[in-house]
């Protein structure tokens, strides 16, 4: 029984540097909002990892990952990822995506500005910390809950210099509720959830010595 449980925590610590050696560190209401680059302090409508994504991926030995079946632009752009970072793979990378994803709204909606440093760029950081911030002050607490990821795909993708950026969409169903500084419900509701479309770009500089890719961009989808 001893040795079931410490080969058991064996696998449970190899999946989880699985999982930062994708994306880096570990890596909504009237609803609450989860705030873009493009709008300053303010926000936009965004909503963890469910399914294996549907992206199109042929293996290839010579290329690492050889892309098919995207858009002429994408492709070109994720042939030129690949071909610039032998160690890049799709899949592997859409996988951590869809974990990056839950990661940030979870850390988001606890306001966890620790875990927000290490997986946002200093733009979508301040956007997340000044959303935090307003919430604090109006003594808001949010008990919002990602039901299910419905849909990811590749919406973007190009390398520019050494840097690549890969743009996600992402189709998912969130719950949420709001609730005031006495406790009182005062937005949404976890018996119902809704629809949130999102793209996320994430980047990673080539150059870097670690694996890590950061979120440097949200929108609406």
């Amino acid at each position: 029984m001893i040795v079931e449980i410490v080969i058991l925590a064996m696998i449970a610590a190899f999946l989880g540097l699985r999982l930062y050696s994708v994306l880096g560190r570990r890596a909504e209401h009237e609803e609450e909002s989860i705030p873009t680059r493009f709008e300053g302090k303010s926000g936009s409508n965004v909503a963890r990892p469910v399914s294996a994504p549907d992206t199109p991926v042929k293996t290839d030995q010579g290329m690492g990952s050889d892309i098919i079946g995207f858009p002429p632009a994408i492709e070109k752009g994720l042939r030129e990822i690949s071909a610039a970072d032998r160690s890049f793979d799709l899949l592997a990378f859409m996988s951590g995506a869809k974990a990056a994803y839950g990661m940030v709204l979870e850390a988001f909606w606890r306001g966890d500005r620790d875990d927000l440093r290490q997986l946002c760029d200093d733009d979508v950081y301040d956007s997340f910390v000044a959303a935090i911030e307003a919430r604090e002050a109006a003594g808001e607490t949010l008990e919002n809950r990602l039901v299910r990821i419905e849909d990811t795909s590749v919406d973007a993708a190009e390398l520019d210099g050494r840097t690549a950026r890969i743009a996600v969409r992402f189709v998912a169903d969130i719950s949420t509720v709001t609730r005031d500084k006495d406790g009182v419900v005062v937005a949404g509701s976890l018996d119902d959830a809704i629809e949130s479309r999102d793209i996320w770009t994430f980047a990673r500089n080539l150059n870097s010595a670690g694996p890590d890719w950061q979120l440097v961009e949200t929108d609406e989808g």
